[in-house]
């Protein structure tokens, strides 16, 4: 598995971060049903690495539809 500094999962932050994107456009995706998969782990929402590539892929396919 291909992980980032020995971790599996993106906080939201570190997400919104690595994307380029703002915590307010994550929760709008959200909101709309276009943001990757989450997971609840406790209290934290964490996107898994390969939630996020699955979603970046979409995002392609989009552009290109």
């Amino acid at each position: 598995m291909d992980t980032i500094q020995g971790k599996a999962c993106y906080s939201v932050d570190e997400f919104c971060s690595a994307h380029v994107i703002s915590r307010a456009m994550f929760y709008k995706l959200r909101a709309d049903g276009k943001a990757p998969r989450t997971m609840s782990v406790g209290t934290r929402t964490l996107i898994s690495y390969e939630a996020a590539a699955e979603w970046r892929k979409s995002c392609e396919t989009a552009e290109v539809a």
